[in-house]
């Protein structure tokens, strides 16, 4: 059996005693019925994931899939493929966007070489860098398969491997990602996936003007005629118009899942992920917080999809797991409001009249 197939069978629905026991709680607390309404909905699904009406969540590690793409090449961003690799090592020098966010989140920031285009060895080397390296970079899918289905395979496993490796000493995850030109496969993978029509997916990534974004958008209804990936077989998609690190994002919400840890979804490039790890055992789903709602079109669509309601919508669309981490901040907030809000018998307040 493989590790995937494994791990798929690992995976449970959320612990319902649990889920009782923190409602029962949180109906108790000093405040009128549900008025930290999302919140408490939150906390409730942690003692669900967790199997504990005390979860866990001080310990935080936020994973940047990283990997390039062959469909740049088609023009289709307004940044060079090489800003993958500076990236990394700006990631990894604590200059980026989700260095300071998680900064705020008191969270770990592990990256992770999937197929960046670049020598990154002497990174890996020194420790600071993870390699899972399939390949260079994906082959153009405009043109033909992204690429084949055993590195489809390769690259969820190793989201798997990583996420498992990290269970020990993660007791929350998120998701993040880097790799110049992926909202281009990205927007391929929500199109497949939820049957939706190009045009109502693909957005503007890095910034790119009205011509350039029909431009992107043509490519990607190329990508999907030229390859017909099936919607019903998720490791097809990944293969055909996916990512070596939107696999790696699938990955890692599996083995979070089947280890029981709360994985929270960054924006559209971690839920073209998501709808992977969910077409592959829909009761990931289970175990995914939404963080934000992202500007790219597609976002909406593909949460809706998965049936997650976003925790914040501040415009995001940077990626790199900042929202991830931001939105961890809110998960503490429910976990400290199921454990450190008095019920009113433990703080000798009156309940309203009636109840």
């Amino acid at each position: 059996m493989t590790l995937l197939a494994k791990t798929i069978k690992r995976i449970e629905p959320l612990d319902e005693e649990a889920m009782a026991k923190a409602r029962e709680r949180l109906e108790q607390l000093t405040m009128p019925y549900w008025a930290l309404g999302r919140l408490m909905d939150l906390a409730l699904e942690l003692a669900g994931m967790t199997r504990s009406v005390r979860p866990e969540v001080e310990n935080r590690t936020v994973v940047i899939m990283a990997g390039d793409h062959g469909v740049v090449d088609q023009g289709v961003s307004k940044y060079p493929r090489e800003v993958t690799a500076q990236m990394v090592r700006n990631f990894i020098n604590g200059g980026a966007g989700i260095s300071a966010m998680a900064r705020v989140a008191d969270a770990e920031v592990v990256v992770v070489d999937m197929g960046v285009a670049s020598d990154l060895d002497h990174l890996v080397e020194q420790g600071l860098l993870i390699s899972r390296k399939a390949r260079p970079g994906t082959f153009d899918m405009s043109v033909g398969p992204a690429m084949t289905r055993e590195e489809a395979a390769q690259s969820v496993e190793a989201g798997i491997e990583l996420a498992l490796e990290l269970a020990d000493t993660t007791q929350i995850f998120g998701t993040g990602d880097m790799g110049i030109g992926n909202t281009t496969p990205s927007s391929a993978i929500v199109a497949s996936i939820t049957g939706s029509d190009p045009k109502e997916v693909t957005g503007r990534g890095t910034g790119i003007d009205d011509e350039q974004l029909t431009h992107k958008i043509e490519v990607i209804e190329r990508s999907l005629h030229v390859n017909k990936p099936d919607p019903r077989d998720p490791l097809d998609v990944l293969a055909k118009v996916g990512g070596f690190e939107i696999g790696g994002i699938a990955g890692l919400i599996l083995g979070a899942a089947s280890a029981r840890r709360p994985v929270v979804i960054d924006g559209f490039i971690s839920t073209a992920g998501a709808l992977i790890a969910h077409g592959l055992h829909p009761m990931a789903a289970d175990y995914m917080i939404a963080a934000h709602l992202s500007v790219e079109r597609g976002h909406r669509i593909a949460l809706d999809y998965l049936g997650k309601k976003p925790l914040m919508q501040l415009d995001l669309r940077l990626g790199e797991g900042t929202g991830a981490a931001l939105a961890m901040t809110l998960v503490e907030a429910a976990y400290r409001i199921l454990t450190e809000v008095a019920t009113f018998e433990e703080a000798a307040v009156s309940t309203a009249e009636g109840s």
